[in-house]
């Protein structure tokens, strides 16, 4: 057996980092994820970094009613790249519509709140450390209100 481990960094006592490889089957949609409304697949990430990355796939769950709320991540970095659908977030007082294939960088502490989506988003999230803490945030504006799905599309 071949091991793939890296150090980090050679003069520090952090442990290597290891290889991962994640298929589509073999780690499952969960439903405890920070929001109840999505679904999180854990891409292997975490663990083989012991902690300083995460790495999840996020899918729409059900129709948004009251979206993320207004928040903030203590985290280093945050990426969102939107594979599938969109998402309309609040940054400040603006809208942003964020596409498939689009990608966001939030940098550290930005208040937002994803408000509204479309029945199939999905997207890549990848932040540091894995053990990021969400904060509330007094919302700087009103923010609209999201789109209805027809029936047809509520997952059930």
């Amino acid at each position: 057996m071949t091991d793939l481990s890296i150090p980090v960094d050679a003069a520090s006592d952090a442990p290597p980092t290891r290889f991962s490889h994640v298929k589509p089957g073999d780690t499952p949609w969960r439903t405890d994820g920070l929001r109840d409304f999505f679904l999180y697949r854990d891409l292997g990430v975490a663990e083989a970094t012991n902690g300083r990355v995460i790495a999840h796939l996020v899918k729409a769950n059900m129709a948004p009613e009251k979206g993320t709320g207004w928040h903030r991540h203590e985290a280093d970095f945050q990426i969102v790249i939107m594979t599938k659908g969109w998402a309309k977030f609040m940054y400040g007082d603006q809208v942003t519509l964020v596409e498939a294939g689009d990608c966001v960088h939030q940098r550290p502490g930005i208040v937002h709140y994803l408000f509204d989506y479309s029945p199939d988003m999905e997207y890549l999230e990848i932040v540091s450390p894995a053990a990021f803490k969400t904060v509330d945030a007094p919302a700087p504006c009103d923010v609209p209100a999201p789109s209805t799905w027809p029936q047809a599309e509520l997952k059930l």
